[in-house]
């Protein structure tokens, strides 16, 4: 009499274990557990997983998008206005230091000349570089010329200091190579550069005219061949005649206070100015 054999006890542990994978019950309702669990194991728990690299398609739309950013991220700068320098970097940079071959009386005579000329027109004796006729008969008043003079640039103007607290100051003549909110800043006739501080400070400055109109055929003599002429007349003779004085070039003077000009060229260019009290005179 033969026996049958008898299960091992690990097929029965794990025919017993029940199996609590959702798939398990699917497939238990089509197959019978014996197939469901085989199923399972081969076709759910160790079905292998293939990973594929980024599709060549994707790298190129990755490509595309990163292009069109860059492009528009470069027309933004471009069109962008630059940001003004600061102070600082204005300080770093030197942008208003002046450099020794710059420090020249003669080189800003002509600077001077073209602001002779500015003023003349803003003050409205020329027109076009053409004198107006019969504007230099009238008088300036301040109510009619104060503001335009206030108002003007004084880039190139020929500035002397007539009073200041400082003594040491006064006296000092140069033409302005910078004008600034509460200083200007000299170039003098010794090629030396002066700062001279506006407040409680009178400066003084002069605005040459024109020559009057010649007749037909006649050609005005320039302002400065007057003046040479009557100089050397002047040294040779000792006297000079009353026609050339007539002749020599008139001129106009003005003073400016500087604790009521403490603006910057800019800033007076659009400012509506008004009378003040000069106690401090």
């Amino acid at each position: 009499m033969t026996s049958s054999p008898k299960p091992s006890t690990t097929t029965t542990a794990a025919a017993a274990a029940p199996i609590s994978h959702p798939a398990h019950k699917l497939l238990s309702r089509a197959h019978s557990p014996d197939t469901a669990t085989r199923i399972l194991t081969d076709k759910v728990r160790n079905k292998p997983l293939l990973l594929q690299p980024t599709s060549s398609a994707d790298r190129d739309k990755r490509a595309l998008r990163r292009h069109i950013r860059l492009r528009k991220k470069e027309y933004y700068l471009r069109k962008r206005k630059p940001r003004p320098l600061g102070a600082k970097e204005k300080r770093d940079m030197g942008v208003f230091e002046l450099h020794k071959d710059e420090i020249k009386y003669d080189v800003y005579k002509n600077l001077h000349d073209m602001w002779n000329a500015y003023m003349l027109e803003v003050l409205g004796y020329t027109k076009d570089g053409k004198v107006v006729e019969g504007r230099l008969d009238k008088k300036l008043t301040a109510q009619s010329a104060g503001g335009l003079l206030a108002s003007a640039d004084f880039h190139g103007a020929t500035l002397q200091v007539v009073s200041a607290t400082d003594v040491g100051k006064v006296g000092i003549e140069g033409i302005v190579v910078r004008d600034t909110k509460y200083t200007f800043v000299l170039v003098t006739k010794k090629d030396k550069v002066k700062t001279i501080p506006k407040r409680d400070c009178v400066f003084r400055y002069q605005v040459e005219l024109p020559p009057p109109r010649e007749g037909p055929g006649e050609t005005a003599d320039s302002p400065d061949d007057v003046q040479s002429r009557l100089q050397e007349k002047s040294k040779s003779t000792g006297q000079v005649d009353d026609r050339e004085t007539e002749n020599k070039p008139k001129s106009l003077t003005f003073e400016v206070h500087g604790n009521q000009f403490e603006f910057r060229p800019a800033d007076r260019a659009s400012r509506k100015f008004k009378w003040k009290v000069t106690d401090y005179l």
